[in-house]
């Protein structure tokens, strides 16, 4: 893989392009990033007017993205090193919304909500600090193999397919979903050989192009208002120019033990997922294997970027980002450099109100096209690590169809289930219930599981599990 590098992992573009690749990477996690705080914003301003919830909107989407510059710049620095982005997670959705929807806070505003949800936040990511930095999470390494780290990275991209070619995505508008995909691929695939740019910067120009013409499209009157690919600029008029995020700016956080509890839901699935992050990012950045420490300092790191997202109340936590590495594979470049300056486009331009709502503009078809792409290659390179394992064993042909099915049908399962879902029936366990149900809303964490208790308990030498294969690498 990094043969094929345009730029490896410790290489330093020339700044004007390192700046370009770094803004293609802002544009990458956008999208994600930006729809966070528009399904938060609702929730947690229940009890507001429209114009204080559109106001606190543009507040969130400066903070969570001014956050995840910071957060990037630490993992990068003094974390694991890796080439990964910052960024908030869905993660958190599920324990956030139990937390909001609690009798107590029915009633309150947006603040009182955010002070309780900030608290509940850097509670648990203390706990995520704890694990990462004591080495618990390291020691656990050593129960992982191929065979586990394959549908856990594959399901970072197939759990995610309702974002894709569905009608929240592309499919809410195929003619410029099919555009979308199209750029990309033209870009990223046939023609990257042509031109260096085209190599660099599919997303840019896959992006910029469908954008242009759905603009076009809206301005001749083909796309009219309310069509799903119209493009509107009336959020960027009613955007302010500057507004710089600060800690506490919603006050003091309020801590709740109970609440703390519940949040530890989403940390349990954040750190199983990011852990696949680490494989994949390491694999097509060209680094090496991620091993226990590098494991142990971004998953510490990670506690310290929701401690800080906690402070400044982006209303979530951050974790590394998929979009992101996906990005790295299509455009192979590596540059932990290159992510550093993307850091500090975040932080920069996260200032800048117009500036984030300019981008809150691109039609969802558009987004929904890049995910299609991006998230099939993040499913390929989890894929990728079956090549050390034996394929004609039975016992783990077993582990990994069964592991990747689960991963995405018990998900699906509680998505659609009519009604509370009580898996440990009784109030006392109420805590229990609100984990295990955002781990098993989660596929990555279910595919993670089921393989890590198969992989481990079912016979199988070292050979056959690809474990030989897999050590040998990481030495090399």
């Amino acid at each position: 893989m990094s043969r094929n590098l345009l730029y490896g992992i410790d290489d330093k573009p020339p700044l004007p392009k390192a700046m370009a690749l770094g803004f293609q990477q802002y544009l990458t996690m956008f999208g994600s990033t930006v729809v966070i705080p528009i399904i938060l914003v609702s929730a947690l301003g229940a009890n507001e007017e429209q114009t204080a919830i559109r106001d606190n909107l543009g507040v969130l989407i400066g903070t969570i993205f001014f956050v995840s510059g910071v957060c990037t710049l630490l993992q990068t620095t003094v974390g694991n090193r890796l080439p990964i982005v910052q960024g908030g997670t869905f993660s958190f959705f599920a324990p956030t919304f139990a937390i909001l929807g609690l009798e107590s806070l029915a009633q309150a505003g947006f603040e009182v909500r955010m002070q309780h949800l900030q608290g509940a936040i850097i509670g648990g990511a203390l706990v995520q600090i704890v694990l990462g930095y004591t080495g618990l999470v390291g020691r656990m390494m050593r129960f992982i193999g191929p065979i586990v780290i394959a549908p856990t990275i594959a399901l970072i991209g197939l759990a995610l397919f309702r974002f894709g070619a569905t009608q929240q995505g592309a499919g809410n508008f195929w003619p410029i979903g099919i555009l979308t995909i199209g750029l990309l691929i033209l870009f990223s695939q046939y023609l990257r050989k042509v031109h260096p740019a085209f190599a660099m910067y599919p997303i840019i120009l896959g992006i910029g192009g469908a954008w242009a013409i759905a603009w076009v499209l809206t301005a001749t009157g083909v796309f009219p208002a309310g069509h799903p690919a119209h493009v509107s600029f009336e959020a960027v008029a009613a955007a302010p120019w500057l507004r710089a995020p600060h800690p506490f700016q919603w006050g003091t956080p309020v801590f709740v033990p109970g609440l703390i509890v519940g949040m530890l839901a989403g940390y349990l699935a954040s750190i199983i997922e990011s852990v696949g992050d680490y494989y994949a990012c390491a694999r097509l950045a060209g680094a090496p294997v991620p091993d226990k420490k590098v494991i142990n300092r971004g998953i510490g790191m990670e506690g310290v970027g929701c401690v800080i997202a906690g402070i400044f109340g982006t209303g979530n936590g951050t974790t590394s980002y998929s979009e992101n590495i996906g990005a790295i594979g299509l455009t192979r470049v590596g540059s932990r450099f290159v992510i550093q300056v993307g850091a500090v486009i975040m932080m920069v331009l996260a200032v800048f109100g117009k500036f984030g709502a300019l981008f809150a503009s691109i039609p969802q078809p558009v987004i929904g096209g890049i995910y299609c792409v991006m998230f099939g290659m993040i499913a390929s390179v989890g894929l990728s690590n079956l090549q050390f394992v034996d394929l004609n064993s039975a016992r783990n042909l077993f582990i990994i169809g069964f592991a990747l099915f689960m991963g995405i049908s018990l998900p699906e399962y509680f998505e659609r289930a009519e009604g509370p879902v009580t898996i440990v029936p009784g109030a006392a366990f109420a805590g229990l219930n609100d984990i295990l149900l955002s781990i098993c809303r989660s596929g990555m964490s279910v595919g993670a599981i089921i393989a890590l208790v198969l992989d481990n308990t079912i016979p199988g030498t070292d050979e056959e599990r690809g474990i030989v294969a897999w050590h040998d690498k990481m030495e090399h």
